[in-house]
This record gives structure tokens, sequence and C-alpha cells, in this order.
């Protein structure tokens, strides 16, 4: 049987994909204050300026790969039963293979409507931007499938057994501030061994962290040696 590996997966994860991270000086995030595209009250002040900023970042979106890291991820299933945990709002994980994964923050390539945020749409890529009256079936505004500061993640259970039943957790380019997703790593088994990956320097708070001070794709490519290394004989 395959050890469960557990990942949690943050916005430096795609970053080598081009897309802006949260805290990046450039890009999307820079035009706009948080308050304004990324909550309710947001959505009901100005609904145009918040479905153009999706808008924007899905068309962004589309035209950007996965990276070597989220194929990296995707080759481990071979070794590994991967469960990944991402806050990330992109499909990059889906597109490089990997087979299960769970949104926290929501996914980018959804809708759902303003009266019932978990019921999601699919956004055809041929099509993908969101109106001012683009109706779900019942006749309700469509909205981004997101979830925004202020709402509740609804799927933080989930991701809690996943970490809960895993042999391996590996916290991948997140700077493990934006909670409940920094949580998780006080859900990780006693003895499980825990790896980090990251360019910079994430406070844990604990020291049985082996840390891999690189981005995605190289990071990932050295957790794949440690992990797929042959374990000693007896």
């Amino acid at each position: 049987m395959k050890k469960k590996l557990t990942v949690l997966s943050g916005a430096g994860m795609s970053a080598e994909s081009g897309l802006a991270t949260f805290r990046d000086s450039n890009g999307l995030w820079n035009n706009y204050r948080v308050e304004d595209v990324a909550t309710p009250e947001g959505f009901i002040a100005n609904p145009e300026l918040v479905l153009d900023f999706y808008n924007r970042r899905r068309r962004q979106l589309l035209d950007t790969a996965p990276n070597a890291g989220h194929y990296g991820l995707a080759e481990l299933e071979k070794s590994f039963d991967v469960r990944i945990v991402t806050q990330n709002i992109d499909n990059l994980h889906e597109r490089a293979g990997s087979s299960q994964v769970i949104h926290l923050h929501g996914e980018l390539m959804k809708s759902c409507s303003v009266c019932d945020v978990n019921t999601a749409y699919d956004i055809p890529p041929e099509n993908p931007d969101l109106h001012l009256g683009d109706k779900d079936p019942y006749g309700n505004q469509l909205r981004p499938f997101i979830v925004w500061f202020g709402e509740p993640v609804p799927m933080i259970d989930p991701a809690i057994e996943w970490v809960l039943s895993a042999d391996i957790f590996a916290v991948i380019g997140t700077s493990l501030n934006v909670y409940p997703a920094a949580g998780l790593l006080n859900y990780v088994r006693r003895g499980a061994p825990v790896y980090l990956v990251d360019p910079g320097e994430v406070k844990t708070g604990r020291k049985d962290i082996h840390v891999i001070r690189s981005g995605a794709s190289d990071g990932i490519r050295q957790l794949r040696n440690l992990l797929e290394k042959p374990e000693p004989s007896n």
C-alpha cells in the first residue's frame, strides 16, 4: 500500500508559472484594495469591478502553463498516495495530472450564485468572462466561486481529515500566515515527517521540519529525491 503524502501548497507553487502572488509588488493585486475585490461587501458595492478583476485573472490563467513543480507532484503519484490541499484558486495542479486536489479558497474556473456559494458551475475556457446579468438555473446572479475574506472555508474539514491520515506532510510555497490553512500543520500526527519547500524563511515554531530553501520546481525535485530514496535494508 502506498504511503499517504499530503501537500499544502500556496501562491509560491504557481509563481514560477507567472501567476502573481498576493504580496507581489506588481501584477493585478497591486492595483486593487483587497476590500474592494475579495470581500462580499466589495461585490455588493461594485459587482462590475469584482467581476472584471476575476475575468482578468481567469484570462491570465488560460495563458499560463503548469511548471515543473506541478508536474513533479503529479509524478509522485506513481510512488505515493498524493493528496494536495491548495490555497491557490488556479487549476494548475489538475492540469499537471494531480488527481486528488482540495481547493481551500475556491476555484477560478468555476462560478456560483450569490444565493448559493456552495454549488459550483464550470466556466468554459472558450467563454471565460462573467458579467452582470449572468444567472444560475434559478435566476440568481453568478459570482466567482471564490472564498472571500470574511467567508467560511467549507473545505477545511476534509483538508484536516487528509492531514490527520498523512504518513508524510509537505508545505510548499506558502508563508503559513493565512488561516485556517496555516493551522493544518497542527494536525500532522506525531512522528510523521514534515518537509517545507520555500525560497524564503517561513516561521513555523517547530524544529522537526526538514527545510528545503528553494523555489517550487527545484524544491520539489529535491523533495522527490528524498522521498523516493530507497530505504536501507536491515
